[in-house]
């Protein structure tokens, strides 16, 4: 079975921040989730078709995993798609750290396999690649991609997984209006040659490029994201204005439009999704066409805002 076989939804719903404990200064976002606002969130995203899942072991150290998967128990196993991740930054010291976290994963998500695993951060591809094969051959894990990984790395995993028969099925870097640098070292036309689906994290960096904050309506104090794009907001107002009169013009808002630039680009994107309405906004983003214009206007705005939002975990992509 090949990811082609996975029907990829145009959209990924990510739940970085429901790894939040919902105290300030206590997980990444700050902020409060109710069990029963996330099961109507998941409920009108299934409903409009968008079903693939993305945490992380490291969201909150299980939290996300966990509540994920207690919210995900209302559905069939087949109706959904879950993509989580190994992170060698966190691995334990036994035998076979890999498997161990699987586990772990597999435990807190009420599951006996995943649908997409991926190595979080390259630590060591030539070691921690072929952990990957036992998984994929034990049915555990059915897909696996690469995050964070440049390009040499990520050829170099495909090796590795090619001489058991397998390949790197999926990318998944950073990438957003205000940071392409897997565009500019050449990962997403090899994504495009090879056929391997690439999937965009931070495609609205954290909410800086919502529209909803500004100067005068910063992001909220004592978050980490306050801290890394609140003295930025200045230098972005007039991309965020383009987005706002692109989104007029379609009846969609700012964000809808940050996000079909990002569909428009060939990739999934991966949208953190915390309230339902968000949900009505992903589905106004997937039919949103921009023109060639419109997506050359847009990238030349942000470059002239001239910011750096690469995060602290990323290296450069170019090399």
């Amino acid at each position: 079975m090949t990811i082609e076989n996975l029907k990829i939804p145009t959209v990924a719903l990510g739940t970085w921040a429901w790894g939040d404990s919902g105290e300030t200064g206590d997980g990444y976002f700050g902020s409060g989730l109710t069990r029963a606002d996330l099961e109507e969130l998941a409920d009108r995203a299934h409903a409009a078709g968008f079903t693939l899942w993305d945490t992380a072991i490291v969201y909150g150290m299980g939290r996300s995993e966990t509540v994920l998967g207690e919210v995900l128990k209302r559905y069939a196993r087949n109706d959904y798609l879950l993509s989580t991740k190994f992170t060698p930054q966190a691995a334990g010291g036994g035998e076979d750290p890999m498997a161990d976290m699987l586990e772990q994963s597999l435990g807190r998500l009420g599951t006996d396999y995943v649908d997409l695993y991926w190595i979080h951060n390259p630590a060591d591809v030539a070691r921690w690649t072929p952990r990957l094969i036992p998984l994929l051959k034990s049915g555990k894990v059915k897909h696996v991609g690469v995050s964070n990984h440049n390009l040499v790395e990520i050829k170099l995993a495909d090796q590795i997984l090619g001489e058991a028969g397998f390949r790197v099925e999926a990318i998944q870097n950073h990438y957003s209006l205000l940071y392409r640098s897997s565009e500019g070292a050449g990962i997403l036309d090899h994504c495009r040659n090879q056929g391997i689906p690439f999937f965009a994290y931070m495609v609205l960096e954290q909410g800086a490029l919502s529209g909803k904050y500004s100067p005068e309506n910063p992001l909220p104090q004592g978050t980490n994201r306050a801290q890394a794009y609140n003295d930025m907001l200045p230098q972005l107002k007039a991309l965020t204005d383009k987005l706002a009169s692109i989104g007029r013009s379609q009846d969609a808002a700012v964000p809808d439009v940050a996000v079909a630039w990002a569909i428009a680009k060939g990739t999934t994107p991966i949208i953190g999704v915390t309230k339902a309405s968000y949900i009505d906004g992903l589905v106004r983003a997937s039919r949103i066409k921009l023109t060639s214009d419109e997506i050359a206007e847009l990238e030349a705005l942000a470059d002239a805002a001239n910011v750096n939002t690469r995060g602290w975990w990323e290296k450069e992509m170019q090399g």
